[in-house]
């Protein structure tokens, strides 16, 4: 297995450290960006690291593939999508909502 797929599978994992210490009923769904880096690494039978083990409470030389059924197994019955500020606990209240102002263009290119 290609070793970036890895390494974005441990990002995940500390992800999922900061997301599981949240009281269930606090936490949000779990983030659908997670989806991507369990899927590189579905088929990966090479053993993940200590962290990773215990990040996902399981035994110590479970492979990638293992970790990353733990990780889609959250998605199984989860019928909504978390968005960043939601990450990792429930928003409470509305959030800071950010005034985009529109950007000068460069029309230069497409001369009349």
């Amino acid at each position: 297995m290609h070793q970036a797929a890895r390494l974005e599978f441990e990002r995940v994992m500390e992800e999922f450290v900061r997301w599981h210490v949240v009281p269930e009923g606090e936490r949000s769904p779990a983030p659908a960006w997670w989806w991507g880096p369990a899927m590189a690494v579905v088929d990966d039978q090479e053993p993940m690291g200590e962290t990773c083990c215990r990040a996902l409470n399981v035994s110590e030389g479970t492979s990638f593939a293992e970790g990353a059924r733990s990780i889609l197994a959250l998605f199984i019955e989860q019928t909504s999508l978390t968005g960043p500020q939601d990450f990792p606990s429930k928003a409470e209240g509305d959030h800071e909502v950010r005034e985009l102002h529109p950007q000068p263009s460069d029309d230069s290119a497409f001369q009349p």
